[in-house]
């Protein structure tokens, strides 16, 4: 198996245009990874959430989620929808998606084999990465 990710994605305003999913869905159809879990939560005014069925996001012809309803491997529990929905703003709308990165999987099972193990790992910040690639463009132009 490969390592398993997770990403929340709020949608200001509940506005949710299906732009990306086109790619989200070209990630699965290539194998490279496996949509685990994709449940959407409403944060309303007043900070309560409800959580959304996929269908019930679609029918306005232009947000078809349908190809990933049923997308339900028990990974995500009401703790974690609290604490996604704890990162979302009120008067908002949240995505959150499980993946297993089916890339890795095959690397993941050659390492075990080989007697290594996995001892840390992270994820650096887009904001975080384009800072340091702006500082080290500026520190190569003086």
């Amino acid at each position: 198996m490969g390592p398993i990710d997770y990403v929340v994605v709020e949608f200001p305003g509940n506005r949710m245009t299906g732009e990306g999913l086109s790619h989200l869905v070209d990630l699965v159809d290539r194998g490279i990874i496996r949509v685990l879990d994709m449940v959407f939560i409403r944060k309303d005014e007043d900070g309560s959430v409800a959580r959304l069925e996929i269908s019930d996001l679609d029918g306005d012809g232009e947000l078809d989620l349908t190809v990933f309803e049923g997308a339900r491997s028990g990974l995500v529990g009401q703790d974690d929808l609290d604490e996604a929905s704890a990162a979302v703003e009120p008067g908002n709308s949240a995505g959150l998606l499980v993946y297993e990165n089916l890339w890795a999987a095959p690397f993941a099972a050659a390492l075990r084999r080989g007697g290594a193990q996995l001892v840390a790992s992270g994820r650096i910040p887009v904001p975080a990465l384009l800072a340091s690639l702006e500082a080290a463009e500026a520190a190569d132009a003086t």
